[in-house]
C-alpha cells in the first residue's frame, strides 16, 4: 500500500515535513524557564571532574538522563529516521521514544521502521507508543502487546492528545473510558505504562488520576515547545491566529507542580515541551525533571547534520549542565532541586 492510499502514512508524512521548520512552534506562550534564575554558590567546593551523570532508568544503567523522545515511524521516512536515532541513542547509552505505533497495527508495510531501532539500540531503554484515542477502543491489551514486542519495548507511553485530535481531519476526540483502560493496561502488560502529552501539558490533577491508575512514567509535554495544534491547524489549512494555537500548560509550570506528587508516588517525571537548550534542561531539572526529552531540536539536528550532530549537540548539553552545577554548589543533579534555582521576580 503506497503512503498516499495510507491516511495514517500520509499524516506522519506530512508531520515530519512541518516539524522541520520553526512553522509549527508557539505563537506567544512559552515553557516558561525565562521566568526562572539559578542561585549563584561563591563558596561551591564541587569538583567538576567528579560529576556524573549515569543512573537507572527501567531497570538500565544509562549515561545521560536524556530521552530521544517519541517521534515517527510508520512512513518510508521513518525507517532512515529511526535508523540513525537508533545508533546515536546507542552510542550515547540513553532511552529513545517510539513514534505512535498505530499505523504498525493497520498492516505490515512499514513494520521495519519500527523493528530497525532495537536492532540498532539492543540493550538501552524503548519506549513504545500508542495514543489514547486508539487504547479506548481496544476491547482487551492483545493489540497494545503486539506493539510492545514489535519494538522490544521496556515501557509502553501512551500519548493523550485531546487537543490535537479535536481539532486534526478525522480526528478522534473521544476518550471515553480511558482511565478505565489505563489501568487494563497497567495490570496485563508485562511493561511499565507511562503517559505524555503531546504539547499542551498535563497538570497535577491530571497527573494524579493517571498515578492513581499505576501509571508508573509522566512526561508532561508542556506548551512552549511544537505546537501540535498548529500542525494540525497547518495541515488543515485554517487561518492561523486561531486561538488554539498557544493552548496549553507551560512546561515549567507543569513540572513544578506535577513534581510534588512524589511526596505520594513513586514514578518517572520527564520534562518535554520546548527543551531547545541545555539551560532549559537544567531547570527542567531542577524544577523536578528526573529525565528531560526532545523531539523537534533532534529531528532537525538529524536532518542538518546527521546523527554525529545530534550525538554531539546531546554531549555538548551535559557539558553546560555540569557548568550550571559547579556553579550551583550542585554534585548531583537531584541537587539542583534543593533550593537551586528561584523566580527571577525574586531578585528585584
Amino acid at each position: 500500500m503506497s503512503e498516499k492510499s495510507n491516511p495514517t502514512s500520509q499524516r506522519k508524512k506530512e508531520h515530519i515535513e512541518l516539524c522541520l521548520t520553526d512553522k509549527v512552534a508557539f505563537h506567544d506562550k512559552t515553557n516558561g524557564f525565562e521566568k526562572y534564575e539559578f542561585k549563584h554558590y561563591a563558596v561551591t567546593e564541587i569538583d567538576i571532574s567528579k560529576i556524573n551523570f549515569e543512573q537507572q532508568f527501567l531497570g538500565k544503567k544509562i549515561n545521560y538522563p536524556f530521552l530521544i523522545s517519541c517521534m515517527t515511524g510508520g512512513t518510508s521516512e521513518a525507517e532512515n529516521i529511526n535508523a540513525q536515532l537508533a545508533v546515536t541513542a546507542n552510542k550515547l547509552n540513553i532511552p529513545l521514544g517510539v513514534g505512535s505505533q498505530r499505523q504498525a497495527l493497520e498492516n505490515n508495510d512499514y513494520h521495519k521502521s519500527y523493528k530497525i531501532i532495537r536492532k540498532n539500540a539492543p540493550v538501552i531503554p524503548i519506549l513504545g507508543n500508542i495514543g489514547a484515542a486508539e487504547v479506548v477502543k481496544y476491547k482487551d491489551t492483545k493489540p497494545v502487546r503486539t506493539m510492545v514486542d514489535l519494538v522490544e519495548a521496556d515501557a509502553m507511553v501512551i500519548h493523550v492528545n485531546p487537543l490535537q485530535e479535536l481539532i486534526q481531519d478525522k480526528g478522534e476526540p473521544d476518550f471515553s473510558g480511558l482511565l478505565k483502560s489505563i489501568e487494563k493496561l497497567v495490570k496485563n502488560l508485562n511493561v511499565p505504562v507511562f503517559v505524555k502529552e503531546v504539547g499542551a501539558g498535563i497538570s497535577k490533577d491530571a497527573a494524579g488520576k493517571l498515578l492513581s491508575a499505576g501509571v508508573k512514567g509522566i512526561d508532561v509535554a508542556g506548551a512552549g515547545g511544537t505546537s501540535w495544534a498548529g500542525v494540525e491547524i497547518l495541515r488543515n489549512k485554517w487561518e492561523t491566529n486561531n486561538f488554539l494555537w498557544d493552548w496549553g500548560l507551560p512546561t515549567s509550570y507543569c513540572l513544578r507542580t506535577v513534581s510534588l506528587l512524589k511526596k505520594k508516588y513513586s514514578f518517572y517525571l520527564i520534562g518535554s515541551g520546548g527543551i531547545n537548550d541545555p539551560l532549559s534542561a537544567a531547570k527542567a531539572f531542577a524544577l523536578g525533571a528526573d529525565l528531560v526529552a526532545s523531539a523537534r531540536i533532534i529531528l532537525r539536528e538529524l536532518n542538518e547534520s546527521g546523527a554525529e550532530g545530534v550525538s554531539k549537540l546531546i554531549i555538548d548539553w551535559f557539558e553546560v549542565i555540569k557548568n550550571i552545577m559547579f556553579l550551583t554548589g550542585s554534585s548531583r543533579l537531584k541537587d539542583l532541586q534543593k533550593g537551586k534555582i528561584i523566580r527571577k521576580d525574586e531578585l528585584y
